[in-house]
């Protein structure tokens, strides 16, 4: 199994379900982490985390074209409350 497979089963679990792998892999983690010390072979955790998303598949941001953080998390609430609400409260 892949670590791509691993994250897409890992993505169907609930909120609690995921906080239990984080646990279980953050002791996993530190009980190996005596070992790379012996090795000579510690890595610092920011290296760890970007090697994990150097492994993932690049992310598709919606309205990549807005550059303003401000503006475009105005465009993606708009967009969520016209998904939700449809064209209810729009002046016509």
């Amino acid at each position: 199994m892949t670590i791509m497979e691993i994250l897409e089963q890992a993505k169907k679990l609930t909120q609690w379900e995921r906080d239990q792998l984080v646990e279980r892999l953050q002791a996993m983690q530190e009980t190996t982490q005596p070992e790379r010390q012996a090795e000579g072979q510690e890595e610092h955790w920011g290296r760890n985390l970007l090697r994990l998303l150097d492994e993932l598949e690049p992310l598709e941001i919606e309205h990549p074209d807005i550059e303003d953080t401000v503006e475009w998390v105005k465009q993606i609430r708009r967009d969520e409350q016209k998904r939700r609400l449809g064209d209810w409260g729009e002046d016509e």
